[in-house]
């Protein structure tokens, strides 16, 4: 990931566990991130965010993540503190990289995690980077993480357990192995690829480039947009 390293002094990798996809609405119940500087991992942090009183988890949800309701009042922290030790992970970096798997997914629910504690602030500091639209251009439909995980024979490094720290941390191995397969990481940032036909899902980040990319291998998202001269979804 030289090429990363060239431009970030930290990458910090993370992940949410949410009640449901809409990012006004629903809630995050897991927020884990994995903070990496020169290549070797120096901090994480991982933890479980009670709901209001009243509500309750969704059961698809406990099936997908096998956090429960009982799980969350007994090991969880307020979403104020778990809100402050995300952003800790940003402090003293000069130039951070925030990335995740599903970045806009993501990077939309971390906007409203931080923001009622007037913390969204620490998000225009760093810039982006998608894994997802990494993976899309380097092989075909399907693109969970589990298929990432698969293509790049990874199963015995990491799982897609649909818990917060352990994806950010296959999310890393992911990365690795595609730079290593061929770095151009450095390319993507702040460029997101998006549904050809339903486009950018959720509200839209100032600082990034929106591009329709196809579900099928081509060429590299970012020599379509330059190709296209920038323009954006």
């Amino acid at each position: 990931m030289q090429s990363l390293w060239k431009r970030f002094d930290r990458i910090i990798v993370f992940d949410t566990e949410t009640t449901g996809i809409e990012p006004r609405q629903e809630r995050i119940i897991e927020i884990g991130a994995v903070a990496l500087e020169a290549g070797a991992e120096t901090g994480c942090f991982n933890c479980l965010v009670p709901l209001p009183e009243g509500k309750t988890l969704p059961p698809f949800i406990v099936q997908l993540t096998g956090i429960t309701d009982a799980q969350l009042a007994a090991e969880g922290i307020g979403q104020e503190e778990a809100a402050k030790k995300f952003c800790a992970l940003l402090e003293g970096a000069e130039k951070p990289l925030l990335v995740a798997y599903n970045a806009q997914f993501d990077l939309n629910f971390l906007f409203y995690f931080l923001n009622p504690y007037g913390l969204a602030g620490a998000l225009r500091k760093p810039r982006f980077l998608d894994a997802l639209t990494v993976y899309r251009d380097r092989r075909d439909y399907p693109h969970k993480l589990c298929d990432a995980i698969a293509a790049y024979h990874l199963e015995d490094e990491a799982v897609n357990s649909h818990r917060a720290v352990d994806d950010a941390r296959a999310t890393v191995r992911l990365l690795e192995s595609m730079a290593a397969e061929r770095d151009d990481l450095d390319r993507y940032i702040d460029l997101f690829g998006v549904h050809p036909k339903y486009g950018v899902s959720g509200r839209k980040i100032a600082s990034i480039t929106y591009h329709a990319q196809p579900y099928q291998r081509g060429a590299p998202l970012y020599e379509r947009v330059s190709r296209q001269g920038g323009a954006a979804t």
